[in-house]
C-alpha cells in the first residue's frame, strides 16, 4: 500500500485567505445563534446525540482541509459558495415554515440544519473529486441525520428536506475537479481492514 506524504508549505494569497476566513465566519454564525448553541454537546444529551454533532463538525471541516492540502482553491471557492446557499435556504425556510419539532420540543423544525450542512459536505466530496471519495463522508452524514432523529429533534421529513437542500447547494456551484491524481485504495485480511487514500503531486 502506498502512502502520500504531504510535504512543502502552502501559501495563501490574500483572496484565498479571505474565502477560508469567510467559510469559518459562516459556521460560526450558523453554529453560534442561541438556539442552536444550546444543542451541540450538551452534557444532557445522549452520546449518539453528542457523537451526531461531533460528525456534523468533522464534515465541513475535512471537506475545506482537503481542498486546502490538495491546493484546490478553486474547490474551497465552490464550497465555501454552497455552504453559503444552504445555510441562507435552510436558515429562512425554518423562520418562514416554523415547523413544531416532534414532543412539541420547540419550532423551527423544517429543515434539518444538521442533515443540510453535513449532507452538503458529504455531497462537495461527490460532486468535485468523485463517489467512491465521498462514501466515507455520506456514511457520516447519514449518521448525523440519525442522531436527530434518535434525539427526537425532527421527524423524517425535516431530514430528507435537510438532505435535499444540502446536496442543491453543493450542485448549483460545485464541479467536477479534472485532475485524476487521487486514488483510493482498501484491502482486508482476516483481522483487520485497510483504507488508503494516495495523491500524486
Amino acid at each position: 500500500m502506498n502512502y502520500t506524504e504531504f510535504s512543502g508549505r502552502s501559501q495563501f494569497s490574500g483572496g484565498r485567505l479571505r474565502v477560508f476566513i469567510w467559510l469559518n465566519l459562516f459556521l460560526v454564525i450558523f453554529l453560534g445563534s442561541t438556539e442552536l448553541r444550546g444543542q451541540f454537546f450538551n452534557p444532557e444529551d445522549s452520546f449518539i446525540e453528542n457523537s451526531g454533532d461531533g460528525t456534523l463538525l468533522l464534515i465541513p471541516a475535512s471537506a475545506v482541509a482537503t481542498s486546502l492540502i490538495l491546493k484546490d482553491y478553486k474547490g474551497t471557492w465552490q464550497y465555501t459558495k454552497s455552504l453559503a446557499l444552504n445555510l441562507v435556504v435552510t436558515g429562512a425556510a425554518k423562520v418562514i415554515i416554523n415547523k413544531e419539532r416532534p414532543l412539541n420540543d420547540g419550532g423551527k423544525a423544517f429543515p434539518s440544519g444538521h442533515t443540510s450542512v453535513a449532507f452538503q459536505g458529504a455531497s462537495f466530496f461527490h460532486r468535485r473529486y468523485g463517489f467512491k471519495y465521498s462514501i466515507p463522508a455520506y456514511l457520516l452524514a447519514g449518521y448525523t441525520s440519525f442522531s436527530r432523529l434518535h434525539a427526537t429533534r425532527h421527524d423524517s421529513w425535516d431530514i430528507l428536506a435537510g438532505a435535499a437542500v444540502g446536496i442543491g447547494s453543493t450542485w448549483i456551484f460545485t464541479t467536477p475537479r479534472k485532475n485524476k491524481n487521487m486514488e483510493l485504495t482498501f484491502s482486508s485480511s482476516e483481522d483487520h481492514y485497510l483504507l488508503g487514500f494516495r495523491y500524486i503531486f
